[in-house]
């Protein structure tokens, strides 16, 4: 596993960050994941290298949070964790404290080492109030709570409305996969001027890009209701997704170790987010924090991305 550093986080930060949305009961995932299960994700996490981990108050409504904290026990102020919250109309200063306390006792920390705000949402969409966003988090971070802030899911107009105040926040965490490449161009060009790397989450394009689909897992609601698995676009994705498994056999690799890895070498990336709900994939995927792909493979895997109809639709 490789490893990176950030600025105001004194810890290895491990290229694969383990997504812990999966590990709680949602309406995305269901309630598929015991908790039992979920601690020997974490588990093998740890021992396959894996030092970040990211989690949210809206993942299982604080479940996801309470069960890292559990799994991680005496190794939990070893690892970096990464919470959210989730924004709201009309949020004070007092409500973001609120919402850090609960996140900090259902991990059961006295700090996490970096903290986003989920979405922009329509509750940042002026200077007046992106400031607003920016005084609270500050405060987080200089309450010693937070180590570090960052962003989720914020775009070019977003992260405009910010200014100069955009230097206060460390990592843009954002969907990138071969079939989702929505946050490049002039949103990218934004965070890379202003120091604000990538965190790249759904790099398997929700597992699309690592396996094989079965019937059960399409039935999955967050895949139902996902851009990517639809009539209109899956049997394209579909051949994305074969040459990734073509160059995966090439490799004698597994299929989402190569679909990881090219993000990670791709612009602006500082980690990848892989999240499951099995031991077993965490075992399969933590080695793309060490595949170097040759540059025919990447131009294989980049040429087929580019030939995908949705790829750039939402930049």
């Amino acid at each position: 596993m490789k490893y990176n550093r950030l600025d105001g986080i004194e810890k290895d930060w491990s290229r694969i960050t383990l997504g812990c949305w999966q590990l709680a009961p949602s309406g995305g995932w269901g309630d598929i994941c015991p908790a039992k299960d979920a601690e020997k994700v974490v588990r093998t996490a740890l021992d396959m290298g894996i030092t970040a981990f990211d989690t949210a108050e809206g993942y299982g409504d604080g479940e996801s949070e309470r069960r890292l904290g559990k799994a991680l026990g005496s190794q939990k102020d070893n690892v970096i964790i990464i919470s959210k919250i989730w924004p709201e109309p009309d949020l004070k200063p007092k409500d973001y404290q609120k919402a850090l306390d609960n996140s900090l006792k259902a991990l059961d920390r006295d700090y996490v080492d970096l903290y986003l705000m989920h979405w922009p949402g329509n509750f940042f969409n002026t200077r007046e109030k992106s400031a607003r966003l920016v005084e609270s988090m500050l405060s987080l971070k200089q309450s010693g709570k937070a180590k570090t802030i960052g962003l989720s899911n914020f775009k070019a107009h977003d992260l405009e409305l910010l200014g100069n105040n955009i230097k206060n926040f460390s990592l843009n965490q954002i969907p990138y996969s071969l079939l989702d490449r929505g946050y490049e161009g002039k949103t990218r060009d934004l965070c890379k001027e202003n120091g604000m790397g990538y965190m790249a989450f759904s790099p398997t394009a929700q597992g699309l890009l690592a396996r094989p689909m079965k019937e059960e897992d399409l039935k999955m609601p967050t895949r139902k209701m996902h851009h990517l698995y639809q009539p209109s676009t899956y049997p394209a994705a579909k051949k994305v997704w074969e040459t990734v498994r073509t160059i995966a056999n090439e490799l004698e690799r597994n299929p989402v170790e190569v679909a990881v890895a090219w993000v990670l070498k791709q612009e602006n990336i500082f980690t990848a987010i892989v999240g499951s709900r099995h031991p077993g994939q965490v075992e399969e995927f933590a080695p793309a924090g060490d595949l170097e792909l040759s540059e025919n493979h990447l131009s294989r895997l980049s040429g087929s991305s580019d030939a995908f109809p949705a790829v750039k639709a939402r930049n």
